[in-house]
């Protein structure tokens, strides 16, 4: 889930990123003055992961590379992403009538015909797809895959969706000239799903917003407290309820500890059929005061948590983050509590491992009394949330974002002489 939405930091100053820049600022020299096309849909229209991804790349690239010309293509440009802020950036939208009232007709056939006299090198489609007819414009083409989360767990989707979803990453990987993964587990589910070529296949860790780097101060934590009436200790979960990322299996672990450790659990993230079910549970065993959901507070209403500027602090209260995904092509929340100084607790599924590193304590997504038991441990032992605080500082730097972009700018760099 991430951020809900994303308003254009400037990049810290760390040690680690100054280096980094200042290291690499020649070597793309050759490959600066690019035009860059981007499916800005998503950008625009998305206020959670897919739409995150699209933001922080484009920012970033944006700010480490203002050489080049950034071009989004969206059927509609929406308050939800400024570029104003971002020199050179452009937005085209549907210019007639026709394709106003018909912007799926745009995405369809029109923007082609756009992108063809933009005058691109490179058109990088963001999240799973490029557009038909792409092949016209004769530029270079990049496709990011994000999971093949509709083949493995094909019971949350419908057939008609899995069939769409199954198309477009098909095509897209066919005719792309490059593909990014946004980790190795994508990567081995696209060479074993469905037969793609591996040296097709870049693996391009991405970053988060850097305002979780930043440490909040007494004040503003004091203020975010009081704004979400935050208990003095609790866990957190940031996601979206959904069977497949797991709720359930934290509640039952609260339960089997709730006569232990009387800890509440903060949660960022909305559902429906599934939320119902986890408050029910909880209201059953008695402890429905231990869960609680900030997107039901009238305060969750306000800019600075749909825009999650409040959430840093939120996350820097917290004893640490649980994530029981069953399966994630990334899983942001992690790198967002990692840079937060926040333990991590999480499951050994999927990218998770990739993301976390040695810097969280794992378990089952079904095993509950495991998890219990992480979570007590958090709760009583200092030197190990010193232990995994400081590991997950130096694991968060591995994704930093002088190293997101620089993984991103390679693949540009191949496909431009012919590599990718």
């Amino acid at each position: 889930m991430g951020f809900l939405s994303w308003q254009h930091p400037v990049l810290p100053a760390s040690l680690h990123q100054i280096d980094f820049n200042i290291l690499h600022a020649n070597r793309f020299r050759t490959f600066t003055n690019m035009n860059i096309g981007f499916d800005g849909k998503r950008i625009f229209q998305n206020k959670t992961g897919l739409g995150n991804y699209g933001r922080t790349l484009v920012t970033i690239l944006a700010q480490l590379f203002p050489q080049n010309r950034y071009i989004l293509f969206a059927p509609k440009q929406t308050g939800l992403f400024m570029t104003g802020v971002i020199s050179d950036a452009e937005v085209h939208v549907p210019k007639s009538l026709f394709y106003k009232a018909f912007p799926v007709l745009w995405r369809r056939h029109g923007m082609i015909k756009d992108i063809a006299i933009a005058g691109l090198n490179i058109y990088h489609g963001l999240s799973n797809e490029l557009p038909r007819g792409i092949e016209i414009a004769k530029i270079k083409t990049v496709v990011t895959v994000h999971d093949l989360i509709f083949e493995r767990f094909p019971e949350t989707y419908h057939f008609d969706e899995r069939f769409v979803h199954r198309w477009k990453v098909k095509r897209a990987c066919k005719i792309a000239d490059a593909i990014i993964a946004i980790s190795k587990q994508t990567k081995d589910d696209l060479v074993n799903l469905y037969g793609i070529n591996a040296e097709k296949i870049f693996i391009c860790y991405q970053s988060c917003n850097p305002v979780f780097e930043k440490k909040t101060t007494e004040v503003e934590k004091e203020l975010v407290r009081k704004k979400y009436q935050l208990p003095d200790k609790y866990f957190l979960f940031v996601s979206s309820i959904t069977s497949r990322k797991n709720l359930f299996t934290i509640c039952k672990a609260m339960i089997l500890l709730k006569d232990e450790l009387a800890v509440p659990l903060v949660v960022i993230g909305d559902g429906k059929k599934e939320k119902e079910k986890v408050k029910q549970l909880m209201k059953l065993n008695g402890i429905e005061e231990r869960l609680i959901l900030l997107n039901e507070l009238p305060s969750s209403k306000e800019s600075s948590f749909t825009s999650g500027s409040d959430f840093p602090a939120i996350y820097q209260q917290a004893l640490a983050l649980v994530y029981p995904s069953i399966f994630e092509g990334f899983g942001l929340p992690v790198l967002e509590a990692l840079w937060s100084g926040l333990p991590v607790i999480c499951s050994n599924t999927s990218s998770l491992p990739e993301v976390a590193g040695d810097a969280a304590l794992y378990f089952s997504p079904y095993d509950c009394k495991l998890l219990a038991k992480h979570m007590a441990d958090i709760a009583t032992n200092t030197i190990l949330v010193e232990t995994l605080s400081r590991r997950g500082f130096e694991q968060a730097g591995k994704f930093a974002t002088g190293k997101y972009a620089d993984s991103i700018v390679e693949v540009y760099k191949g496909v431009m002489v012919g590599d990718g």
